[in-house]
């Protein structure tokens, strides 16, 4: 098993001694995936793009948000949610929590497509930023020759088990070929939930994810990612 990157395992005098001015906040989910994926799907996804992003330009990597905005799933077991009022002041205490360690931008990088509320924090907020966004998820589905776009294959489906088959291939369950479900019209998805649209908890063509496409994915994102610290680089 490839285990993925959860939390960071740096030490006090690790962080101490980069001294980055850039903290990665990983901000994932604890929501149900079908039976394909794991509940903590999200965080994995969340947490992979934030290491390698953080690994590659030497930043600071802060431990995962694991529980979010997922009222949409509550319907089934295991899924926890918390209010966005609650995610909004989490996120705001993390950020002045590294602002007093010297951070002097954090990114967030979400993982649950349900964090709504991310893009008014961030708004509202000058040293602070969102990645990966629609723009770079689009991308980062054309350089990995997705065979499907993000609102067909909106859960559990072709992008995210192809990250987990990249990253921990043993939590993927071995029937993931035979789990394809669409559902192109949702127009009352925030109110009644996923429960209306699906039964199994998917909407997507998982039966086309892979590892290489997974790892293409991950590569992607760390390009787009270049563009996107050009952008809001402090002084380091």
């Amino acid at each position: 098993m490839t285990n993925p990157d959860v939390i960071s395992t740096e030490t006090s005098p690790d962080v101490a001694a980069r001294g980055s001015k850039i903290a990665v906040l990983p901000i994932g989910s604890f929501e149900q995936h079908g039976d394909i994926l794991p509940l903590s799907t999200d965080t994995i996804v969340a947490t992979q793009i934030a290491s390698v992003v953080a690994r590659a330009n030497d930043l600071w990597l802060l431990p995962p948000i694991t529980v979010s905005c997922s009222q949409e799933h509550a319907d089934w077991a295991g899924t926890l949610s918390i209010p966005a009022a609650t995610l909004i002041r989490l996120v705001e205490d993390i950020v002045a929590s590294a602002r007093a360690q010297g951070a002097e931008h954090v990114v967030l990088v979400n993982g649950h497509g349900g964090n709504y509320v991310l893009q008014n924090i961030v708004q509202e907020a000058s040293d602070l930023s969102l990645f990966p966004g629609r723009s770079d998820w689009a991308a980062a589905r054309e350089a990995a020759r997705l065979e499907t776009n993000a609102h067909d294959d909106m859960h559990a489906g072709e992008l995210e088990v192809s990250i987990l088959l990249q990253c921990a291939p043993d939590l993927v369950g071995q029937d993931y070929k035979h789990r394809d479900h669409l559902a192109a019209g949702r127009p009352h998805l925030l109110t009644h939930g996923m429960r209306r649209y699906t039964e199994s908890g998917i909407i997507g063509s998982p039966s086309l994810a892979s590892a290489e496409k997974g790892a293409a994915l991950l590569d992607a994102l760390a390009t787009r990612f270049n563009d996107h610290l050009s952008g809001v680089q402090p002084s380091r």
